[in-house]
C-alpha cells in the first residue's frame, strides 16, 4: 500500500481512518485558532491564589432566542444565596435586544451555580434580562413562565429535558465526518462504543463531569443516531429550575467545546437529507400524575394537548415554528408538524407514552416535538397552561 502525503495547516487536526478497501481518507477537522493556545500556560495563571475575591460570570439569553451571551465582573466575598449577588448592565444594541441611542439593559440574577472552569468559590450566575424601563426584554420568558409555574407549584410539576445537539468544526462540517463525503449510513452510531462510531466522546465527558460540579440537575447523557450527534438530560427539575438548569448545561456545553476548537450546534436539522434532526424531548409529569391510578390525569392531558397543536408548535421553538418545520418531516423518529398524534412506546408520535407507563398506569408522558434550539421556559410553560390550567385556543391567557 503507497503512503499518501497529507498536508495539514495549524488550524486543522488531521484523522486517517482505514476503509475495508484498505483506502486512506484524510478527514481535516476545521479548529478554532484559541484551542492551539498553550493550555498548561494558561494553568500557571490559574493556579494563582486570588484572595478572598470571587469571580462571578454572568451568562444571559440574547435577543435571538437562542444565542446566550456573558461577562464576569469581581466580588469582595462568596456569594451564598442570590440576594448577595448585585445587579448589572451590558449593552444591548451589540445583542439584538436595544437601539444603540437607548441600549443599557438590566441584569437581575436568577440562579447561581459553582463555576467548573474557575472552580470554587467562583460563580456562574443565570440572569433575567430588563430593558430600560425594568420590563422583560423581549426574550426574556423566564418571567412569564416562573409566574405560571408558582400558580401550580401545589401540582408538583416535573420536568425532564433530552438535550440533543450536533458537535461541529468551525466551518460548521460534523465533527468526525470525511471532508469530501458521508460516512456510513445511520444505524451503529446510536450508543455506539468505538472510535468509528462515537465522535467526539471527550467533549462529552468534560460536559458532564463540569455540569456535575456545577450543581447542574445532569441525568444522562449517549451518542445519538447520526455520527456527531450527542444528547444529554437534565431533570427531573421541577418548575421553573427546569428552564434554569437546562440554559446553564447548554451554557457549560458552549464553553467546554470553546476549549475544545469546536462547535456545539443545536439546529434541529444541522445536515439536510437521510439524517435524524436534534430535537429536546420534554418529559412531564405532576403529583397526581405519578400516583396510583395516574394515567387518567395523563390521558386527559394528552387530550388538552390535541387540540391545541399549533400553539405548542409556535412554542416549540424561537422562530415559531419554522426551525422545526425542517425537522418535524414524520420521518427519522418524529412526527408530522401538521398533525398531533399519541401513542405507546411510539416514537414517530407527537407524545410517547413509555411501556412501563401504560403497564403501571402512572408515571409521565414524553413530548417530542420541542426542537433542539427550543427555550425550555417557552415549552415547560406552554405545558403548564395547557395540561394544568385548561387554556385553550392559539394564544395564551392573561392571568
Amino acid at each position: 500500500m503507497r503512503k499518501r502525503m497529507i498536508h495539514c495547516v495549524v488550524s486543522y487536526t488531521c484523522r486517517i481512518f482505514l476503509l475495508p478497501r484498505c483506502d486512506i481518507v484524510a478527514i481535516k477537522m476545521a479548529m478554532s485558532a484559541s484551542s492551539n493556545l498553550s493550555k498548561a500556560v494558561k494553568q500557571q495563571y490559574m493556579e494563582l491564589p486570588q484572595g478572598d475575591m470571587v469571580q462571578a460570570m454572568y451568562i444571559w439569553i440574547d435577543g435571538t432566542g437562542e444565542g446566550l451571551r456573558c461577562k464576569t465582573r469581581t466580588l469582595d466575598s462568596e456569594p451564598k444565596s442570590i440576594e448577595d449577588l448585585p445587579e448589572w448592565n451590558f449593552d444591548g444594541s451589540s445583542t439584538y435586544q436595544a437601539e444603540g441611542s437607548n441600549s443599557d439593559m438590566y441584569l437581575v440574577p436568577a440562579a447561581m451555580f459553582r463555576d467548573p472552569f474557575r472552580k470554587d468559590p467562583n460563580k456562574l450566575v443565570l440572569c433575567e434580562v430588563l430593558k430600560y424601563n425594568r420590563k422583560p426584554a423581549e426574550t426574556n420568558l423566564r418571567v412569564t413562565c416562573k409566574k405560571i409555574m408558582d400558580m401550580v407549584a401545589d401540582q408538583h410539576p416535573w420536568f425532564g429535558m433530552e438535550q440533543e445537539y450536533t458537535i461541529l468544526g468551525t466551518d460548521g462540517h460534523p465533527f468526525g465526518w470525511p471532508s469530501n463525503g458521508f460516512p456510513g449510513p445511520q444505524g451503529p452510531y446510536y450508543c455506539g462504543v468505538g472510535a468509528d462510531k462515537a465522535y467526539g466522546r471527550d467533549i462529552v465527558e468534560a460536559h458532564y463531569r463540569a455540569c456535575l460540579y456545577a450543581g447542574v440537575q445532569i441525568c444522562g447523557t449517549n451518542a445519538e443516531v447520526m455520527p456527531a450527534q450527542w444528547e444529554f438530560q437534565v431533570g427531573p427539575s421541577e418548575g421553573i429550575n427546569m428552564g434554569d438548569h437546562l440554559w446553564v448545561a447548554r451554557f457549560i456545553l458552549h464553553r467546554v467545546c470553546e476549549d475544545f476548537g469546536v462547535v456545539a450546534s443545536f439546529d434541529p436539522k444541522p445536515i439536510p437529507g437521510n439524517w435524524n434532526g436534534a430535537g429536546c424531548h420534554t418529559n412531564f409529569s405532576t403529583k397526581e400524575m405519578r400516583e396510583d391510578g395516574g394515567l387518567k390525569a395523563i390521558e386527559e392531558s394528552i387530550e388538552r394537548l390535541g387540540k391545541r397543536h399549533s400553539y405548542h408548535i409556535r412554542a416549540y421553538d424561537p422562530k415559531g415554528g419554522l426551525d422545526n418545520a425542517r425537522r418535524l418531516t414524520g420521518r427519522h423518529e418524529t412526527s408530522s408538524i401538521h398533525e398531533f398524534s399519541a401513542g405507546v412506546a411510539n416514537r414517530g408520535a407527537s407524545i410517547r407514552i413509555p411501556r412501563n407507563v401504560g403497564q403501571e398506569k402512572k408515571g409521565y408522558f414524553e413530548d417530542r416535538r420541542p426542537s433542539a434550539n427550543c427555550d425550555p421556559y417557552g415549552v415547560t410553560e406552554a405545558l403548564i397552561r395547557t395540561c394544568l390550567l385548561g387554556e385553550e385556543g392559539d394564544e395564551p391567557t392573561d392571568h
